[in-house]
């Protein structure tokens, strides 16, 4: 059964980090709609001075982040002494699990183009120990679908096999629509999966969805999407199970309840947040 359309966001001109001009899309007024999937925000510069200042040391803890750049370069370092670039193509998938400190310097690039979504994790996972996998170019695989070509970030996809999360079994892909083609993608009928447009319009559902949009869809086990006559269209597609658990959120921090935020807060004021 096809799913239908029942919730689009719009992304909206947002600033963080210490002065990173981005689209924000999903937040948290869409957790629950959403879930597991919390956050998501989209790069799209051509200037750098919209994005060099990046995002300097700050702490997560409770949730996963995913980075992902169609183009660009990003330089990390965090409180494990791991330290790395991510680069066109490339993804990192960071499980923030009990508590660490990362930062995010993006560096001058003709184009910046990706995006961050962070992923809830499960509570008995919340206070698991913090954890890089760091994601290459030919570790994710293109597959050629006609004229479309989907790249596997994570999940599988006619055999092909990107990352395999170690909490939430996600599934990512980035898709490229040249004009006028489309694709019928097939999913679990148990999961929550949303599209998002990051370059370019898409055919949906009946509807002509604009860039920088995200698509929630109702039930069902596929989805049909097509590039219009004229223009081609990158859609990254994301799809996992609810969690259906009590969200408590504070900044970076995301706990299942007041008093486990609190605690987390408590001890960055102490000195004491890093499990590690």
């Amino acid at each position: 059964m096809q799913r239908k359309i029942i919730n689009t966001v719009q992304g909206v001109a947002a600033v963080d980090g210490a002065g990173v001009r981005l689209t924000r899309v999903l937040g948290r007024s869409d957790v629950e709609a959403f879930d597991p999937f919390l956050m998501l925000d989209s790069f799209d510069s051509l200037n750098p001075d919209d994005y060099v200042r990046g995002f300097p040391m700050h702490p997560h803890r409770g949730i996963e982040t995913i980075t992902y750049l169609i183009e660009g370069r990003i330089d990390h370092e965090d409180s494990l002494g791991n330290k790395g670039t991510i680069s066109s193509g490339q993804a990192q998938w960071m499980t923030a699990g009990g508590g660490i400190l990362h930062q995010e310097m993006p560096k001058e690039t003709p184009r910046m183009l990706g995006f961050q979504l962070w992923l809830n994790l499960p509570s008995q996972d919340k206070m698991t120990p913090p954890q890089y996998y760091d994601i290459t170019q030919e570790m994710v695989p293109a597959v050629q679908e006609g004229e479309v070509t989907v790249r596997v970030i994570s999940g599988e996809y006619k055999g092909s096999h990107g990352a395999r999360p170690r909490h939430v079994q996600a599934t990512l892909y980035d898709i490229t629509l040249p004009a006028g083609a489309s694709i019928e993608l097939s999913n679990d009928p148990a999961e929550n999966v949303f599209v998002f447009t990051i370059l370019g319009e898409a055919l949906i559902d009946g509807r002509n969805i604009k860039e920088k949009t995200a698509v929630l869809f109702g039930e069902g086990d596929k989805v049909t999407m097509q590039a219009p006559q004229g223009t081609d269209a990158r859609v990254i597609y994301y799809a996992a199970k609810p969690l259906k658990e009590p969200i408590s959120w504070g900044g970076p921090i995301v706990m299942n309840t007041r008093e486990e935020l609190n605690r987390a807060f408590d001890e960055l004021q102490r000195g004491t947040f890093l499990q590690h």
